[in-house]
């Protein structure tokens, strides 16, 4: 319960037009919010993470000090500067010091919310919440899934960091479908296969593009375009060149709390497609996993439980 003097002086902020306080936000708070931007490449994220670790050392450094504590170049920490929105490292710092000398401790909240790891599975806990929602309405994923299944051969694209991605869809979905075709190297190699599924008689790709986004990639989506392919895009934006190339885009949020990206979203976004899949063929489906299953038993591809 408010007292007596703390009640009149709320009173007082509602008459007079002024709100009351909000509750003061914490230096990591500040500085999570400050730094979550999902374009940083990995060396940017160390930085941005030493500063959230180190803030109230960190924000009376020079660049020079700054550098040598990160392990990074000084022009690294420049550009880091600018892709936070300063003009530099100057400015940097004064926003750095300004936090630091703001508050020296986290909130309670702050520290039930429990360290930076356990901050990046509570940023793809809310990606996949997303992902929920988006697929209330599942008729799109249920129509591609359909169109992917019955493109023959089907070509997965996925180039630099996208490969583990493509990968697994490429895998898991040689079980159902009888021509899978996985193009993980770009330039005129990705191109050959693209017009070489296209002369086979297919007629989708499925690309993946994650952060950071390869010229690679375009390249390769514009050629399987020309060549009369449909592309189905997963990336994690839903505007720019990527997606205005591609003729159905899924985008999924990544994970991007620590140096590098983390996938739950679009990992659960390859298994919605590929159980479409199957769904748009049963007797196929059903077909191809007992002939798997009965030449991985003879073949003893697996450990037994």
């Amino acid at each position: 319960m408010p007292s007596p003097q703390q009640a009149r002086a709320q009173a007082s902020a509602i008459t007079s037009g002024r709100a009351a306080p909000a509750q003061e936000v914490s230096p990591t708070s500040r500085l999570r919010t400050l730094f979550d931007r999902p374009r940083l490449s990995p060396g940017q994220r160390r930085i941005a993470q030493y500063l959230i670790e180190h803030l109230h050392e960190a924000a009376f450094l020079s660049i020079t000090d700054l550098a040598d504590r990160v392990g990074v170049s000084q022009p690294s920490v420049t550009r880091f500067a600018s892709a936070v929105g300063f003009t530099g490292y100057p400015a940097l710092r004064e926003q750095l010091q300004s936090i630091a000398l703001g508050g020296r401790g986290g909130t309670a909240a702050e520290l039930n919310r429990g360290n930076e790891l356990q901050a990046a599975v509570d940023a793809e806990i809310e990606n996949l919440e997303n992902l929920r929602r988006d697929f209330a309405d599942a008729d799109r994923v249920i129509e591609v899934g359909r169109e992917l299944a019955a493109s023959a051969p089907l070509t997965v694209l996925g180039l630099r960091i996208s490969v583990s991605l493509a990968e697994y869809f490429g895998y898991a979905a040689r079980r159902v479908h009888p021509d899978v075709r996985l193009v993980t190297r770009g330039g005129t190699v990705a191109y050959d296969a693209l017009l070489q599924s296209r002369e086979a008689g297919g007629a989708w790709v499925l690309a993946f593009s994650m952060p950071r986004h390869a010229h690679e990639t375009l390249g390769a989506v514009r050629v399987a375009r020309g060549a009369g392919l449909k592309v189905a895009l997963i990336t994690d934006l839903a505007l720019g060149p990527l997606a205005d190339e591609a003729d159905v885009t899924f985008a999924t949020g990544t994970g991007s709390r620590l140096v590098f990206d983390s996938y739950a979203a679009p990992g659960v976004m390859c298994a919605a497609l590929l159980q479409a899949m199957t769904d748009a063929d049963p007797g196929r489906t059903q077909a191809r996993l007992e002939e798997y299953e009965h030449v991985a038993d003879q073949q003893h591809f697996f450990l037994r439980d």
